[in-house]
Order: C-alpha cells, then structure tokens, then sequence
C-alpha cells in the first residue's frame, strides 16, 4: 500500500491562516492525486494529528509544514508519533531548501522589491539554536539569490530580534527595506511583520506550488532512507 501523506503543521487561531494552509495541502493533493494526503496540526486546530494518526490506513509519513527545527519538531512531533503511531514515518521540517528560496524571492518580487533595497528575513524564532541556525542559513540562500545581504531577524525568541534589526537599517544607507515572511501562513507572527515599519513586507509562503513539491520531495526522502536503511541491514 502506498503511504499515506501526513502535513503536520503548527496550528493557529487565524482563520485565514487555516484557509492558506488548507489551499496548500490542496496544492499537494494535485501534485499527486493517486496518493492520499491529510492535513493535521499539532496543536489549537482542527483535526489534530494526534486524532488522526490512529485512523489512517497503512504505512504513513508524517511530513512537518514547519520551516526550522526547535521543540515541536524534535520534542512535540515525536511524543505524539510514539503514543498515538509508532509505525509511522517522520520526514524532516522543510527548510532550509532552494524551493523555499524561490518562493521567496518571487513573493518579495510580487511586492515591489527594488535592486537597492536592504532584505530581511522574517521569522517567528525559537529558543533553540539549531533552529536559529536552520532560519540564518535560509536567509544565506536568499542573499545568494537576490544577490545582496539578507539578514534573519525574529519575531520572538532569538538574536537579533526584529525591532533592532529593523532600527540599524533605518538608520543604513538603504532607502528602503523589505522584510521577507518566512512563515508558511497567515497569523499571529505575520501581523508581527506587518506591524515592524517595512517598506515592503512580502506574503506569507502560503500554497506556492514549490512549497508543495517540497512537501513530496521531503516524503520521498523518508521512503528512500528507509529502503536503504533495510538493504543495509
């Protein structure tokens, strides 16, 4: 039986933020239409993962819709996927990728992004450093891309924060600055990006359909470490 695809995404209070979500797993689901994909979150939404996991069928993947790791994918997801479906599959979070990349770089294109701006990217933060460190090397591709610094600011947890960052460019040669989202939907931390005094602020990743080839890119690894890991044994 082919496995079924789990998104495993945060949760939010934003009902626009669930509607962004649901139109990117839809996005997935065209991608492949013979495979089955449900769309869970780990917490404040509807259907969570952890009631769905024991009614899905067969072999499962669980991918996470998060962009960095931290708590929920190396503490949360697993707790839940050890009591509720140990059998499954867990692919790693989507970022830092060149999809992502991409899909930035056309939606700060989208939002009027000149050759003189100074970058930012956006994102929620985390008190873990290995996530930190995933966002700074997603906003490193990003400065490739665009050719130009990009400098990784947050909203909450980690250094530097988002107020200072953007009060250092101010008072910078730019004329302007454009804040990257780095957020897959809209919600709490978006209002956050929105409110910082940019120039520019680019819409959330939403249902890019390189978002969703990322989604099946990050499954199809799971199943081939999986093969490899039983050939090897």
């Amino acid at each position: 039986m082919t496995p079924t695809l789990v998104l495993a995404a945060h949760g939010t209070r934003s009902e626009e933020g669930r509607r962004t979500l649901s139109a990117l797993a839809r996005a997935v689901r065209a991608a492949r239409p013979r495979h089955r994909v449900e769309l869970t979150y780990l917490e404040i939404s509807p259907p969570l993962l952890r009631d769905v996991l024991p009614r899905v069928p067969g072999p499962v993947v669980v991918v996470p819709l998060l962009l960095a790791g931290g708590y929920h994918v190396h503490v949360d997801l697993p707790a839940v996927l050890a009591e509720h479906r140990p059998d499954a599959l867990v692919a790693r979070q989507l970022g830092p990728h060149r999809l992502l990349t991409g899909a930035l770089a056309r939606r700060l294109d989208r939002a009027g992004l000149r050759a003189t701006d100074a970058v930012v990217l956006g994102a929620a933060g985390s008190s873990d450093p290995a996530a930190l460190a995933d966002v700074r090397a997603a906003a490193h591709r990003l400065a490739v891309r665009l050719s130009r610094p990009v400098t990784a600011a947050f909203v909450s947890a980690g250094e530097p924060g988002l107020a200072e960052t953007m009060e250092r460019l101010r008072s910078g040669p730019a004329a302007r600055v454009a804040l990257a989202s780095y957020l897959l939907a809209p919600g709490f931390f978006h209002s956050r990006l929105a409110a910082a005094g940019a120039d520019l602020v680019s819409a959330p990743l939403g249902a890019d359909a390189d978002v969703a080839a990322l989604a099946w890119h990050r499954y199809d690894q799971t199943l081939r470490h999986r093969a490899l890991t039983r050939t090897a044994v």
